[in-house]
């Protein structure tokens, strides 16, 4: 039997778009078959690059051609309504980059075209493909430290190079992080609450939280955010926001349970786990000088902290052999909701319960 070939066009030249290209073209069932930007001339050099022939500079050419199987959509992240619906409509397989939409109206908008579609739709929340992260949740997933009690997370990445907050977004689209809507917690932030909401399985049922800007006093919205959020089976969360501090990007997360701790970060070569248990047996019992210590385990990890390799391989799966969504329109939208939750918080000074419906 003939083996099946994906053919993916890729909308968008920037360099996450081209991660998504790496991972097209590393995949043995997938082909890049075209690219498309608004900067053609980028476009050109990009396609030549990754030995792509077709290039367009309207994305509606693209969602045209036939051949096309599924597009990954990597725009400014306002575009995503329009885009990820024309696809839909154009019989398109869709993945599309987080955060899926900056407004309840293009979120409700998406989730009805993909109730209309019989297209596959996955968002891309690509810290869930982070070695570190994942390997967190197969430790916990085993029970290894015991039932969750607190976890705190962080989106520290300081914009300063990418940002000219001063700027108006509309009329110098390259500042689309300027757009008010799309402020650090929805558009960054919402990375961390993403993976608090993976790595729990569960939706946070209350936001408390509290922002400030100091650093960035030109933004349209505050440059830091800290929550605390509150989730099923009494645990507790707090994300730490900030796209202005003065430090390396980093995720760092510490989850903490009845049994131990995980220390990890999407920036780090290795994490930490801390045990009060190892195979059943207490520290005390196996090591007498440290009674009531727990043991430190250093496990290496790959730094891949973008790995749309990993993503693209769960996305090609899924539409190759018709396997059901696990990152859904519903799943994004969710995320996107609690980040809602968390600037109304801070906004109102009050805490805040996140509207699920779509």
């Amino acid at each position: 039997m003939e083996k099946k070939i994906l053919n993916v066009g890729v909308i968008s030249c920037s360099g996450m778009a081209e991660g998504h290209m790496k991972g097209v073209i590393a995949h043995p069932q997938a082909k890049l078959v075209a690219v498309c930007d608004i900067d053609l001339e980028k476009a050109k050099t990009v396609a030549a690059r990754r030995g792509v022939s077709r290039v367009y500079q309207d994305y509606k050419e693209l969602l045209a051609q036939p051949d096309i199987d599924a597009v990954i959509i990597v725009t400014p992240d306002h575009l995503h309504r329009e885009m990820a619906v024309a696809a839909l409509e154009a019989g398109k397989h869709v993945l599309c980059e987080k955060p899926l939409a900056l407004n309840r109206d293009d979120l409700q908008a998406i989730a009805d075209a993909v109730k209309k579609s019989d297209k596959k739709f996955m968002v891309g929340q690509i810290a869930r493909y982070t070695p570190s992260f994942k390997l967190a949740k197969d430790i916990m997933n085993r029970g290894e430290i015991g039932d969750i009690v607190f976890i705190e997370t962080e989106y520290a990445h300081n914009y300063e190079k990418i940002l000219k907050a001063c700027e108006d977004w509309k009329a110098d689209p390259a500042r689309w992080r300027s757009n008010p809507e799309r402020n650090g917690v929805v558009g960054g932030g919402c990375h961390a609450v993403d993976l608090l909401r993976w790595l729990i399985g569960a939706d946070p049922e209350e936001v408390r939280a509290y922002s400030t800007k100091k650093i960035f006093t030109d933004l349209p919205y505050d440059d830091t955010h800290i929550a605390l959020m509150k989730f099923p089976n009494n645990i507790m969360t707090k994300v730490f926001i900030s796209v202005s501090c003065k430090r390396n990007y980093t995720m760092r997360t510490c989850i903490y349970g009845t049994k131990g701790t995980i220390v990890c970060d999407n920036k780090n070569a290795q994490m930490s786990v801390y045990r009060s248990e190892i195979a059943g047996a207490t520290v005390g019992s196996l090591i007498p000088d440290k009674p009531n210590s727990e043991v430190e385990v250093k496990y290496p990890v790959a730094i891949n902290n973008h790995n749309a390799t990993a993503e693209f391989e769960e996305f090609a799966s899924i539409v190759l052999n018709d396997k059901e969504v696990s990152t859904t329109v519903y799943e994004g939208a969710k995320t996107v909701a609690a980040c809602f939750a968390i600037c109304e918080a801070a906004e109102k000074g009050q805490p805040v319960i996140p509207d699920y419906n779509f």
